[in-house]
């Protein structure tokens, strides 16, 4: 039987490290056999059962078998312990894949599946002790260990285990080797780009010459690869950046450095300070290595009133009178000093939060503070300051006082504050306002009995975050992620209509953060929904109803792949259609189409028009 064209690459990439445990061993058990010449010890059961273990490879099979006649044994006794011991694993793993591959399936997803099974039971079974020896048994670095690590899946196997065994010699040289490449392999491991993969394994933190080079590479990606590939990437490079205070001195150091180029510099700021929340959140005081790094040792005040505030996570009147005698002076420090975004944090808690209380004596000197971080330019050259920009200091500590006022006041009910909108919209404008309200719509929507007091079909809350879209782009994941988390609450105390009329709300809303240029995220969002069935079918189709009143050609690519098949869905497209002159899906399915011809047509123009001129040439 033959098993496919991909038969030899199958077995020599899967089969081969079924034998592994046998080589682990074999060493062992050569120098038990060496210079034996009495047939007594083929004797013991025991010793036969590990001579039927080992010999599934041919070649040891042949050596075992000449030296057992020549020790006087017999054929019948060799078959024996053969047909009762031998479980040709191997063999029977073929077998199966050769079937599978009969019956239909692609020979890349047998071997995907048998190679995932493989190193489940690697996972599961283990032995650091056991793969320790394989050095001081060998001696050297073994060539099948070399032959692993050049496949993704071996490679990711020993990346799972050595964040379960970081003590483990085996796995650290392994991990060691994937990451600086070893002397060893004839191509460097690391040239081809594999330190990018391990950014998860806490084994590579441990050793700087690792890390630093996986530091590098991750860099890299999230430079390159703009917002979308930064939240991707973001999550594991903060885990490997928070495994300890070493790692996170150490990056964190490099990119203050960084920080300071003129080219990506601002870029590698964000980045540093989402490790510094990521740190943050994961309950680590990092405050100390934050204000190090900056400016903060030449203002030994500033930084004593700052670190205390910043470790026990609260503001006090005590520190931010410091900090306000300091920033209202002729000569303030740096602003650079209080644009720590957890100490910007402590002012969205304390300012904008319902319930919070703040001294009335001390509130124009946390308004004050927050305004001065959020507003003032300041010119540097040569290290030297040498204009501060106050122009718009009054006007948003202004913004920011009216909102708190309004935000913060008890009495103050939804019916009030439509009256109001007028004012709060005009306080939106500014950045640091509008970050506020949507952190208080946040956790005032939050709260569970919110909704069931509603009586207006769209809240003032909700409406005050469509301010927010159309007036700030750089808050449209942030609205959009309050969005998703209100849609996926289960309002309990809602009966089924009240339910849906609420989702169609935040339909609505989703539907004006679309229309004000976030469009991918939105309708990637919908489009998972569809696909894990987990969202009533009318509400879907009421999303799509409402885009396609607001879109118009030309679409990007991007767009139509993921719209496109949600629109063509029997269950969406087969309810919208009507029958008439006007029929929206239609409609747009033929746009798309027309649009898509022209693009072509355009394009074949452009080559043709390019052949005449190189022909003319």
């Amino acid at each position: 039987m033959s098993f496919g064209p991909s038969s030899s690459s199958f077995c020599s990439n899967t089969f081969f490290w079924l034998r592994i445990r046998s080589n682990w061993g074999l060493v062992a058990l050569l120098s038990q056999i060496r210079g034996l010449n009495d047939i007594s010890l083929f004797r013991d059961d025991t010793f036969n059962m590990k001579i039927v273990r080992w010999m599934i490879e041919a070649v040891f099979f042949l050596f075992f078998y000449h030296r057992y006649f020549q020790a006087g044994g017999s054929p019948e006794h060799v078959i024996q312990l053969l047909s009762e011991n031998y479980s040709a694993v191997a063999q029977t793993v073929n077998l199966l894949a050769e079937w599978l591959i009969q019956m239909g399936v692609e020979p890349a997803q047998v071997q995907e599946r048998v190679e995932n099974h493989l190193k489940s039971l690697l996972i599961k079974h283990f032995d650091p002790q056991k793969a320790d020896s394989i050095f001081t048994v060998e001696g050297e670095t073994p060539a099948w260990l070399e032959q692993m690590i050049a496949h993704t899946t071996w490679r990711d196997l020993f990346y799972k285990l050595a964040e379960a065994h970081p003590d483990c010699l085996m796995l650290n040289f392994t991990v060691k080797k994937l990451g600086i490449g070893a002397v060893l392999c004839v191509v460097l491991i690391s040239d081809a780009g594999y330190q990018g993969e391990i950014t998860s394994v806490s084994t590579a933190c441990q050793q700087l010459e690792v890390f630093s080079r996986v530091l590098r590479t991750s860099l890299a990606t999230l430079l390159d690869g703009g917002e979308e590939n930064l939240e991707k990437n973001l999550p594991e490079f903060a885990k490997m950046v928070c495994h300890g205070e070493h790692t996170y001195l150490f990056a964190q150091a490099m990119m203050s450095i960084l920080a300071q180029e003129e080219q990506g510099g601002s870029a590698m700021r964000r980045i540093g300070q989402e490790v510094q929340k990521s740190a943050h959140q994961r309950g680590h005081d990092a405050s100390q290595i934050t204000l190090a790094l900056g400016t903060a040792a030449a203002y030994p005040r500033a930084c004593q009133a700052l670190g205390a505030m910043l470790s026990k996570g609260a503001l006090n009147p005590a520190d931010i009178t410091v900090l306000f005698k300091m920033f209202s002076s002729m000569d303030p420090p740096p602003v650079e000093l209080i644009r720590v975004p957890a100490f910007l944090d402590l002012f969205m808690q304390s300012l904008f939060k319902p319930g919070s209380k703040i001294n009335q004596d001390h509130k124009h000197k946390y308004i004050h503070i927050l305004a001065y971080a959020a507003s003032v330019v300041e010119t540097w050259k040569k290290n030297k300051r040498v204009n501060i920009n106050k122009d718009e200091l009054k006007s948003t500590s202004k913004a920011i006082e009216t909102v708190h006022n309004l935000c913060c006041n008890e009495n103050k009910g939804a019916t009030e504050l439509v009256a109001e909108l007028s004012t709060l919209y005009q306080c939106i404008r500014f950045p640091v306002v509008a970050m506020g309200v949507l952190k208080w719509v946040d956790w005032t929507v939050s709260e569970p009995r919110y909704f069931q007091l509603q009586t207006d079909h769209t809240p003032v809350h909700l409406a005050l975050l469509d301010e927010i879209c159309t007036c700030h782009q750089l808050l449209h994941p942030q609205v959009l992620q309050l969005l998703i988390k209100l849609f996926e609450t289960e309002h309990s105390q809602l009966d089924v209509m009240e339910q849906l009329e609420l989702k169609k709300t935040l339909l609505d809303r989703m539907v004006h953060l679309l229309s004000r240029g976030y469009v991918l995220p939105v309708v990637s969002y919908i489009r998972k929904c569809l696909e894990k069935l987990n969202t009533d079918i009318s509400l879907i189709r009421y999303f799509v109803t409402e885009v396609l009143d607001v879109i118009a050609p030309p679409y990007t690519s991007d767009f139509v792949q993921l719209f496109l098949p949600i629109l063509e869905n029997d269950s969406i497209a087969g309810t919208i259609r009507t029958e008439g002159e006007h029929d929206p899906v239609a409609e747009f399915i033929g746009k798309f189409h027309f649009y898509v011809k022209s693009q072509a047509k355009c394009t074949n123009n452009h080559v043709s028009t390019q052949n005449k001129i190189s022909s003319t040439d």
